[in-house]
């Protein structure tokens, strides 16, 4: 068999790529793993790299926010001390690696990430205790999907690209099987109480109910083919 030197070329391009997303200066770890090095650290380095909104709503103890997404990422960081270990996290994990990525290239040597972002921190029970209910309660949830008929609850977030590109059908498909099943769409950032409650830790996270039992859930992407057999 021939093989194009040109394609192997580029084969061996898009593997070296994709291995250099790993390095010795950085490591993703699980949030128990970051919780307990995090404890182990005399006065931890601690970055929270989403919105100054997404960060005053609610964020790891002792954590400081330097948004990635703002005009002085770089200038910002500069005040932290790139000798010692930097505990970075986002929301999901998606902004997270690509600022670990930076602090690298920035001079960074001992970082460790949070995998999955603060929403496995809070589905692991790591978040503080509250007494407070952001969006619906679980008892009005169960009221919800309560129904005659089957229901699917789409939990999802603005800026959850997955959930952007489900968003046409969904809306669509809610349109056309009305009558069949109830579909409702939460968002995540607003319903925060149900989601450390039912520890969700991806978006977007589908569940469709018959009955008020679950039937089938579902994490990140789902096609429309898919999604349709499913409810059908």
């Amino acid at each position: 068999m021939k093989y194009n030197p040109i394609l192997v070329l580029l084969l061996s391009f898009l593997v070296l790529s994709c291995n250099s997303q790993s390095s010795k200066y950085s490591k993703s770890i699980d949030a128990k793993a970051f919780s307990e090095k995090i404890a182990a650290t005399p006065n931890p380095q601690i970055l929270d790299v989403r919105t100054p909104e997404e960060f005053s709503s609610d964020h790891i103890d002792k954590a400081i926010n330097i948004n990635w997404l703002g005009d002085s990422f770089v200038v910002e960081t500069k005040k932290l001390d790139k000798t010692r270990p930097l505990f970075v996290y986002c929301k999901s994990g998606a902004r997270s690696q690509s600022a670990v990525q930076k602090l690298e290239e920035l001079g960074f040597t001992n970082l460790y990430q949070l995998q999955g972002g603060i929403l496995k921190w809070d589905a692991a029970g790591f978040s503080k205790p509250s007494d407070k209910i952001t969006g619906m309660s679980i008892q009005d949830y169960k009221k919800l999907v309560n129904s005659d008929k089957k229901v699917l609850i789409s939990f999802y977030a603005e800026w959850c690209a997955p959930c952007k590109k489900m968003s046409p059908y969904i809306n669509q498909m809610q349109k056309e099987l009305a009558d069949d099943v109830t579909i409702i769409r939460l968002d995540a950032d607003k319903n925060k109480t149900l989601m450390t409650e039912m520890k969700i830790s991806e978006l977007p996270t589908l569940l469709l109910y018959d009955n008020a039992a679950v039937t089938w859930r579902q994490s990140g992407f789902v096609s429309e083919e898919e999604l349709r057999k499913q409810i059908q």
